[in-house]
């Protein structure tokens, strides 16, 4: 499923760091596609060496990694739509960062908590993102998100924030689960980076808000 456009936005302001997030991302990628590969391996995150000490700066570089177009794209439509209406319109952008990074690194530890002798690299902004999901659910769960359902045609769909939220969030914790349980292979998805970022999100996302008059505090209709 891929959402396009929140319907119910009512944001006053410029979502400066959203749009400076996006931009860092696209200026890493193609920093990933002159050198080739083995760069971006190098300040990927590696679950089993940050628990020996080792490069653990990785675990903020890593947010900004991506494997391919698809998977760069994927984070940075959801960190559009998910995250402009939390900058401009909830938190204000210093506070939206310290969220989004903050998200992203307790998102990492959860992975690491989960699976602490794992050698394969870790990245991508997919936690950190996460835990904008987390937030904008408690605060903005009716809000009407505009998606597309991705099967051989596909169908544009209206969905309440919650029901698309918590879609996904289901998504990646019954497939987190399998992957524990062997059933399915997780074909480099950290899943528990996807829940321990969107719980994060649930969790704090209120202590970053900064009321100003006009924005919205929650539970629009």
């Amino acid at each position: 499923m891929i959402p396009l456009y929140d319907e119910t936005r009512h944001q006053g302001g410029i979502p400066f760091a959203v749009i400076g997030l996006i931009g860092a991302n696209l200026v890493v990628f193609l920093l990933e596609l002159i050198n080739g590969p083995q760069w971006a391996l190098a300040y990927a995150m590696v679950p089993s060496e940050i628990v020996r000490g080792q490069a653990l700066w990785t675990i903020i570089t890593a947010m900004f990694l991506h494997v391919g177009w698809l998977h760069l794209l994927g984070n940075m439509i959801y960190l559009w739509v998910f995250g402009d209406e939390l900058d401009a319109d909830y938190m204000g952008s210093l506070r939206f960062l310290g969220f989004y990074f903050l998200c992203g690194l307790l998102a990492s530890l959860f992975q690491i908590l989960i699976d602490p002798t794992a050698t394969v690299p870790n990245l991508g902004a997919s936690g950190a993102i996460a835990g904008v999901l987390g937030g904008f659910l408690v605060i903005f769960p009716h809000d009407e998100i505009l998606a597309f359902f991705l099967v051989p045609i596909p169908i544009p769909v209206r969905l309440s924030a919650a029901i698309l939220v918590g879609f996904w969030f289901l998504f990646q914790l019954v497939s987190g689960l399998l992957s524990l349980g062997g059933i399915i292979e997780p074909e480099g998805v950290a899943y528990f980076a996807h829940i321990g970022g969107f719980l994060a999100g649930l969790a704090l996302v209120r202590l970053f808000a900064e009321p100003r008059p006009g924005r919205r505090s929650g539970g629009s209709a």
